[in-house]
């Protein structure tokens, strides 16, 4: 513990800090993941929710996502959420036994893009189970108290590792400047597609039309409150522009 922080259940002595290394194709494990040294702004976090991105799907079948490549072993993980265990010295915003959603990239927040406030495109970013970065699906992490969110009451600790999903449909809908005025077309009824949805009916949007090449995917859509979906194949083409009109 760093000098002056406070602890709450810290690990005891014998227990392993334990986590889901990808080691190839197909290869998970559960092994020791060491944790880094404390620092004075940084917090100790024991997981209790994380949830599995397609990323992580994409890293277990190929072993890659685009042009990230995972070539040493690397624990996965990123949409996530815990309860703080410990905190640093010069921690004061948070306390030991505070549930908290976790924001998995840390920038560099000295570059141009950073000090404009559009932080997410650091180049610098190190992002959770992003290689080379090791993620959160494990016991404990540490990770910077400025980018773990406590969490109301009233929010699980399983919805609190939604956020991160939740807060690109958020963006997304800022993007578009989506209001009450706007019909929204989604194209995918995949998890991001879906709390964009509904990220767009809290912005005020009277219509969603949601397309997808899955029947089981669009009927969640529908009983999510899609005003109407659209199935659609390779083999088909279909006037979007006329359907959002």
């Amino acid at each position: 513990m760093g000098k002056g922080g406070q602890s709450h259940g810290e690990i005891k002595d014998g227990e392993e800090n334990m986590a889901a290394w990808l080691l190839g194709v197909n290869n998970l494990k559960i092994q020791p993941f060491t944790l880094p040294p404390l620092g004075p702004n940084d917090v100790r976090v024991r997981m209790k929710a994380v949830g599995i991105c397609g990323s992580d799907v994409h890293f277990l079948k190929a072993m890659r996502l685009a042009d990230f490549i995972v070539k040493e072993p690397m624990v996965l993980g990123h949409e996530c959420a815990g309860i703080i265990e410990e905190v640093g010295s010069g921690v004061s915003t948070l306390v030991p036994g505070d549930r908290v959603a976790l924001e998995p990239g840390i920038s560099c927040w000295r570059c141009n893009l950073c000090i404009e406030g559009r932080y997410n495109l650091c180049p610098e970013m190190k992002f959770f189970a992003t290689p080379p970065v090791h993620g959160s699906l494990a016991n404990q992490v540490v990770h910077p108290a400025d980018l773990c969110f406590k969490l109301p009451e009233n929010v699980s600790l399983e919805e609190g590792a939604m956020c991160e999903p939740l807060s690109v449909g958020v963006h997304a809908c800022r993007r578009a400047n989506i209001g009450p005025e706007t019909n929204v077309l989604i194209m995918g009824a995949g998890p991001i597609g879906l709390v964009t949805m509904l990220a767009a009916r809290a912005f005020g949007t009277p219509r969603i039309v949601i397309v997808d090449v899955d029947d089981h995917r669009l009927s969640v859509a529908k009983n999510l409150g899609a005003d109407e979906t659209v199935k659609v194949s390779t083999n088909v083409q279909v006037s979007l522009i006329q359907i959002i009109i």
